[in-house]
């Protein structure tokens, strides 16, 4: 690894875990409703639970910015980056921006949309596998955070096995594992409504 690689790598990490960092749906349910979206519902700062409280326009605003938070550091990176193995890195770090944002103490959302902006970045077709992949384990295990572990390990050998390859591989591998990890959070969460990631009532 030369020198100017690794400022490279230490440049473009800094901006993906920054630009993660942001947190729309903190900021868009404060102006909204005057309160903290992680203080109801799943008690983390995402899409579903902006929809809760703010309703569906809010959430749409919040869920394409989340995508945004992966897309552009990614797209970045594989534009100018100059190593490919940089960019899986830059993915993997606004994802644990977005789940564990600086600005935020450390309290964000779940990664989901901003590890779908990092795929979207390099190969939309693998958003696709992915989604898919999501949407058979939630439907099948009836457990949206478990299911989001499994498709968080299990996402990636299906890309592979569908033919991709490179980049996109080892990206999959980098926001997979970080997925994995932030959902085992809400692994024993009781739910009523898969979509909206609602707890049971007792």
């Amino acid at each position: 690894m030369t020198p100017s690689s690794l400022l490279c790598l230490l440049a473009f990490s800094v901006l993906g875990y920054l630009l993660g960092s942001l947190t729309p749906s903190i900021w868009i349910t404060r102006l909204l409703k005057g309160v903290d979206v992680r203080d109801s519902g799943s008690g983390h700062a995402t899409t579903t639970n902006t929809i809760r409280q703010a309703g569906f326009g809010p959430g749409a605003v919040v869920f394409s910015l989340d995508v945004a938070k992966g897309f552009i550091p990614t797209w970045l990176a594989l534009r100018y980056a100059p190593a490919e193995w940089i960019i899986p890195v830059v993915a993997g770090m606004a994802v644990i921006g977005h789940c564990w944002p600086v600005f935020a103490g450390f309290r964000g959302g779940m990664g989901l949309a901003t590890a779908a902006g990092g795929l979207l970045a390099v190969e939309p077709l693998s958003f696709l596998v992915s989604l898919g992949v999501l949407i058979i384990l939630v439907l099948t295990i009836k457990h949206s955070a478990r299911a989001s572990v499994a498709a968080g390990i299990l996402a990636t050998p299906v890309m592979w096995l569908l033919g991709l390859r490179g980049t996109i591989i080892w990206l999959g591998i980098s926001i997979g594992l970080v997925i994995a990890v932030r959902f085992l959070i809400d692994w024993n969460r009781q739910y009523r409504e898969l979509w909206l990631d609602r707890e049971s009532k007792k």
